[in-house]
């Protein structure tokens, strides 16, 4: 092969990389000859060419190749995506997407091409619908419960520019914009809209340009306002869309996604996540986890390692849910607590009994909501309440239990088995007759979150689960977060967290694993929701926010400065108000590299999220590591959650500060 050749060639693959493997045909030719005359300005050095070795051999070629799929290369290729996609037409701000409560979104695909990324993004802010139905008639009937209808256009790699939208393509696009509220995406080049004759129906167009995995990401980041549109059109497409048109949208503050180059982190760093995960593995610390990492806004690291238990007949993926234990606490009880808390309705002063009635005339009435939620306020660790219901064999007694629902045993445990109605007022009862601790010290203590669940359903009249679903899940597109997720998801999607031997005698899978929450129904301000690292990473992009989310304030800068304070750090005490802190000593729930500014909070069945505002990270870790049994909890003695926090610190490099 002649060196012209190559370097040809060279050109070739740079174009392709860069326009993505849609161009039209006619497009390819015209570009080819663009190409030829810009050989010069490759062996001439040109600055717009400074990135493009000399090609003289097969091997300089190989060598070009790893560069262009380089980290710097892929973080290349998202700036350009972001700078480039474009938006023609947005009736009434459509775009971004807001008000995702009152949103019911279907997804229609145009074309023979992959849009899996496009729809596994658009997934990852809200709930999306697909639908596949070939015959009109029948695809409109159904959409008619959906409040608008997303349309991508995704014409096959080898369609030319004459046939990448059919007839019945285009008839399909015409017929769905006529009956329902559109955003048209288009995922190749800007001519393929030549063919398109009329957009008087469409509410919202966006020209994507490519089809590659990148541009999807970015055009469904865009749909929802983790980036505003900043593209203009390169040529003249009709009257309405003329070269250098092109609208600008608004940017919300909803997570994003970008290579860890694109927000100073070194991927290759960042890959020692993937050794330690196997290690956890191999170690039979937990069959399977799911990591996410953020910085800066953008989601650079989600991955999902391992299978969902030991016997590997599903392997994790990243929209399976996990029983989050214990970040149940800040991820739906402390929001809702400190919406009340800026409402002027408690104060950190505001004594026990004034927030409910049942612990006047206590030994716990005068505790305040700062030391109830420093875990500084003598109350006990934890309380067996289970074990009050059942013998000394663990079997349930048949007192408290039935295996059928009636009027009186309602409370569903588990599958086929019914704890008695009015055994809520026993459980809160027990903990306001409860001992304190003889002594003032940090204790960390269920009791708290399962006042505050009493506290918050006795203030607002309504349980945890509806409050947290109507004032966070839904409007900030959580829709992976469930209490009793048995209900509502596919059960395969559920990770098994536990053989219970001891209680309920089966699998708990899709019921909560602590015994207290399940107790009451699987709803505990403690312990009892489900969900992925994905909606776990928003709720946390929320406090790192301070109160905002998707242009929306959910509570106030203070009130968040007030609840990630430490007051009582002097007295040896590390919590923050619900939130914990770095340790103040060796030992502690971080790696010791966090700033003291960080928060989050640990979970029994081996979860963990925490954010660090200096930095700007958010990190979720999820597992079942109490699966089959909580025995041994070798996750925690070897540090592995810590392990990976270390690694994600060490990945930071802002020498370019280019964000």
């Amino acid at each position: 092969m002649k060196n012209t050749d190559i370097r040809i060639l060279v050109l070739y693959v740079l174009f392709f990389f860069v326009a993505g493997c849609s161009t039209t045909k006619k497009n390819k030719q015209a570009t080819t000859l663009d190409i030829k005359t810009k050989i010069s300005k490759v062996n001439s050095g040109d600055s717009q060419w400074s990135e493009i070795p000399s090609v003289q051999s097969l091997n300089d070629l190989k060598i070009f190749y790893e560069r262009l799929n380089s980290p710097k290369s892929e973080a290349l290729q998202y700036e350009q995506s972001e700078n480039t996609i474009t938006v023609l037409k947005n009736v009434d701000s459509l775009l971004p997407i807001k008000n995702l409560e009152n949103q019911k979104i279907a997804y229609v695909k145009i074309g023979d091409a992959s849009s899996d990324s496009f729809v596994e993004t658009l997934k990852k802010y809200t709930e999306i619908t697909e639908f596949q139905e070939v015959n009109l008639e029948t695809l409109q009937a159904k959409l008619k419960a959906f409040s608008l209808v997303i349309i991508s256009c995704h014409p096959s790699d080898e369609s030319s520019y004459e046939n990448s939208l059919s007839t019945v393509d285009l008839n399909k696009i015409h017929f769905l914009a006529q009956n329902n509220k559109v955003i048209l995406d288009v995922f190749a080049s800007p001519f393929t809209l030549l063919k398109i004759k009329d957009f008087s129906n469409v509410e919202a167009l966006i020209v994507s340009y490519q089809n590659n995995l990148i541009a999807q990401v970015v055009s469904a980041e865009l749909i929802f306002g983790a980036i505003s549109s900043k593209g203009k059109l390169p040529v003249n497409v009709s009257s309405d869309y003329k070269a250098n048109f092109g609208l600008t949208t608004e940017e919300l503050d909803v997570l994003g996604f970008a290579t860890s180059e694109n927000v100073g982190m070194k991927s290759e760093v960042l890959s020692k996540i993937d050794v330690i995960a196997q290690k956890a593995m191999n170690g039979k610390m937990t069959p399977g986890m799911q990591i996410l990492v953020a910085r800066k806004g953008k989601v650079i690291y989600q991955k999902a390692f391992g299978y969902q238990t030991y016997q590997k007949d599903l392997k994790v993926s990243n929209s399976d849910i996990y029983d989050l234990a214990s970040l149940t606490k800040i991820i739906a009880t402390l929001p809702n607590v400190m919406q009340q808390y800026d409402q002027k309705k408690i104060n950190m002063e505001t004594p026990l009994d004034s927030m409910l009635p049942i612990f006047k005339n206590t030994n716990k009435k005068d505790i305040t909501f700062k030391e109830l939620l420093s875990h500084y306020a003598r109350l006990q660790a934890w309380y067996p309440f289970y074990k009050n219901t059942i013998d000394k064999k663990g079997n349930p007694l048949a007192q408290y239990y039935h295996k059928v629902a009636d009027a009186n045993y309602s409370i569903k445990i588990a599958d086929s088995m019914y704890l008695r109605t009015d055994y809520q007022d026993t459980i809160l009862k027990i903990i306001a007759n409860s001992k304190l601790l003889p002594q003032r010290v940090y204790k960390y203590s269920d009791f708290t979150f399962m006042i505050l669940k009493a506290y918050l359903e006795y203030t607002t009249g309504k349980r945890l689960d509806v409050l947290s679903s109507e004032n966070f899940f839904q409007p900030m597109g959580l829709n992976n977060s469930k209490y009793n997720p048995i209900e509502e998801i596919d059960k395969n999607r559920i990770v098994p967290t536990e053989v219970d031997t001891y209680f309920r005698h089966q699998i708990v899978q899709g019921y909560v694993h602590d015994m207290g929450a399940a107790m009451q129904g699987g709803v505990g301000g403690h312990a009892g929701l489900f969900s992925n690292s994905m909606d776990v990473a928003k709720m946390m992009q929320l406090y790192l926010q301070k109160g905002s989310y998707g242009g929306k304030r959910y509570f106030s800068e203070q009130t968040f400065d007030d609840f990630n304070n430490c007051y009582y750090c002097s007295h040896g005490n590390r919590r923050g108000i619900g939130f914990d802190k770095p340790q103040l000593g060796d030992s502690g729930p971080t790696c010791g590299c966090a700033s003291m500014t960080s928060f989050g909070h640990t979970g029994f069945t081996g979860t963990m999220a925490w954010a660090d505002p200096e930095k700007e990270i958010v990190y979720v870790f999820l597992s079942n590591r109490t699966y089959p049994n909580e025995a041994l909890n070798k996750l925690s003695k070897e540090n592995i959650r810590e392990d990976i926090q270390s690694v994600i610190y060490e990945a930071i490099d802002d020498s370019n500060n280019k964000q």
